[in-house]
């Protein structure tokens, strides 16, 4: 929205001579104008279709570098495939992001897990999450209030094993970093962080309730900002201009990543399924070292 705002009448003098206010430099009708332009594209209100609404990139799938080691398993041939429910797979990081008045972490890694175990084509899936919907329908069935009898329903299908965990960890600005520099106002700077995000989840075997595998895994997330400003005097007026992009990593972009390595962790090493070289689990061995260093020094005596 914009406003303009009456110019006081009172009188300006340039070199002795006075001017009126009204006759300002053309500069400033100029700019009221374009203004007065501007605000026939900001929405009034009185619009018969209404506004156009803003639409810019299409659908896409939501893959993650993992996905296809997923598909890569439902070209194995099969048969008896197992059957999988899935569980609570929490958000146990504590993390609210005061921010946006909401958690920092998605809470939907369940259906995460539950998608991921979709794409490997082998596993027969059972819904165990939110049972409120099929439950009603077969009271629904009992009080003779559906088209379908209760006897029509089907032995329901029992499952082999049940996946469940938790999203664990959520460590910000584990690593940071950043450089500026300007000169004689003219400069830039740029920012880094890393930040990372676990997870643990372990396969129950829905006979006996023995846990049968646990996977825990973690990935960090990147982002970096580049900055660049000029500031210069003209006269008194210090006038200022900036620029610069942040590109930031996708928080859940990560969490999903985590899942589905989890379900071919599942699916490979638990399951037995042949695995790719190419969605092999990348081993850091940084904890390792630490062992070393930590273990105690010798006394020098042989």
């Amino acid at each position: 929205m914009f406003s303009i705002m009456m110019l006081r009448s009172t009188t300006l003098r340039t070199r002795g001579a006075p001017v009126a206010a009204g006759r300002k430099p053309r500069r400033v009708l100029v700019s009221l104008a374009c203004a007065m332009a501007l605000s026939g594209c900001v929405a009034t209100g009185t619009e018969k279709g209404g506004v156009k609404p803003l639409y810019s990139y299409p659908v896409t799938d939501n893959d993650t570098p993992y996905s296809q080691c997923l598909a890569e398993l439902a070209d194995i041939p099969a048969d008896n495939l197992p059957v999988f429910s899935v569980g609570e797979v929490a958000d146990k990081t504590g993390q609210i992001n005061l921010d946006d008045n909401g958690r920092a972490i998605s809470q939907g890694i369940s259906e995460m897990v539950i998608s991921a175990l979709f794409k490997t084509r082998k596993a027969n899936l059972v819904e165990r999450l939110d049972l409120r919907i099929p439950l009603a329908e077969m009271k629904l069935a009992e009080q003779k209030r559906l088209d379908r009898d209760i006897d029509s329903y089907d032995k329901l299908p029992a499952s082999d094993f049940i996946v469940v965990g938790a999203l664990t960890e959520l460590n910000y600005n584990i690593s940071s970093g950043g450089a500026q520099l300007y000169v004689k106002g003219i400069g830039g700077g740029i920012r880094t962080v890393v930040i990372n995000v676990a997870l643990d989840l372990r396969v129950v075997d829905s006979r006996n309730f023995a846990v049968r595998y646990v996977s825990t895994l973690q990935k960090q997330i990147y982002g970096y900002e580049v900055e660049a400003n000029v500031f210069r005097f003209f006269g008194n007026t210090l006038v200022e201009f900036g620029g610069g992009g942040i590109r930031n990593e996708p928080l859940q972009l990560g969490v999903r990543s985590v899942a589905e390595m989890a379900v071919y962790q599942i699916m490979t090493d638990f399951l037995g399924l042949e695995s790719s070289k190419s969605c092999a689990l990348y081993e850091t061995g940084h904890m390792a070292a630490k062992l070393e260093q930590l273990a105690p020094e010798e006394d020098g005596v042989e």
